[in-house]
Parts: C-alpha cells; sequence; structure tokens
C-alpha cells in the first residue's frame, strides 16, 4: 500500500484529504502546522522514524506559524529520504503570476492546484499524473547516475532551508 502525507491546517480538507485516500487505497499521514511537518522530516532524515515513507505530498501554502507551506516543499526536496517524492501545493489564496512562480521556484514542487479542489477523479487523475511524471523523471535520473563514472555521479549537498526549520527534541513530541 502506497503512503501519501498531507500537510493543511483545516480538519475538513485534511479529513477528506485522507478518506479520499483511503477509498484509493492509500495510507495517508497529515500535519497541521508545519513546525511539525519539519520535525517530522528531520526525524525521518535521521533514522528515528522507521515507517513507510511517503511518495507524494499535498501540502496547504498558508500554514499558521512561521514555516509556510512552500517551505515545508523546499524541506522535502533537501531531504536525502524524501527529496525525489512528488510534491503538489494546494491553496485557497489566487496568486499573481510572479508569486506562484516564485513558490513554485522556492517549493520546488512538482504541481499547485487552487482550492475547492478538483472533482474526485478529476482530482485523482491530476495527482496520479505528477506522482507519473515523477516516477519517470526519478527513473531517469536513477539511470543517468548508473551510466555516468563514479566521481561525476556523486551529489553535491542540499543547501540549507530558509528559514531554519523549527526543531522538536523527543519530549516535545507527547
Amino acid at each position: 500500500m502506497s503512503t501519501w502525507m498531507v500537510v493543511e491546517d483545516e480538519p475538513d480538507i485534511y479529513e477528506v484529504l485522507l478518506a479520499m485516500f483511503e477509498m484509493w487505497g492509500i495510507e495517508g499521514v497529515a500535519f497541521v502546522e508545519g513546525e511539525e511537518a519539519a520535525a517530522w522530516i528531520d526525524d525521518v532524515d535521521s533514522g528515528r522514524f522507521l515507517g513507510e515513507l511517503p511518495e507524494m505530498a499535498l501540502i496547504d501554502i498558508r500554514l499558521p506559524g512561521p514555516i509556510k507551506g512552500h517551505m515545508v516543499a523546499q524541506r522535502l526536496r533537501q531531504s536525502p529520504a524524501l527529496g525525489h517524492i512528488a510534491i503538489v501545493l494546494i491553496t485557497a489564496f489566487k496568486l499573481t503570476p510572479d508569486e506562484y512562480a516564485e513558490i513554485m521556484a522556492f517549493s520546488g514542487a512538482d504541481d499547485l492546484i487552487y482550492k475547492p479542489l478538483p472533482k474526485f477523479d478529476d482530482f485523482k487523475q491530476r495527482l496520479e499524473t505528477v506522482l507519473a511524471q515523477r516516477r519517470t523523471a526519478a527513473a531517469a535520473a536513477a539511470g543517468a547516475a548508473n551510466s555516468k563514472p563514479a566521481a561525476d555521479a556523486a551529489p553535491s549537498a542540499p543547501e540549507p532551508v530558509s528559514p531554519d526549520p523549527v526543531r522538536r527534541d523527543k519530549s516535545d513530541q507527547a
């Protein structure tokens, strides 16, 4: 069974998304704040999370707190364990073309969907298309990396997230 991640502060929306995932045979993991999601990403990267990792993330751009959705997406892209997953941003706010370009470039997201979300089947098809494109790109990159000499295939270190995600220690995870 596949797993997808949701970062959404509106309970009605993340509950609908998780219900859709269940109908599609997909497990869901949900976060309501950017700080929670960033801390979980840190746990994954440090080996403290041993469960199944998501292959897609749906992230609301406008989250409460200092870590907004596009920052969570950027943090995912920089993650050694999660950097390859499909990322779809969602928002109820109409972005100008400049805002759209800036957020997409900053976040490294694959798509942005405006709320209200598309009809059930259209929404599923759009997400599956994004996921298929991400899988194809990953396979092509893996093929290219395998055909290069080892010195050329070495990955570069990711740039730090700006601002740095708030880190939680184990005492905050009760």
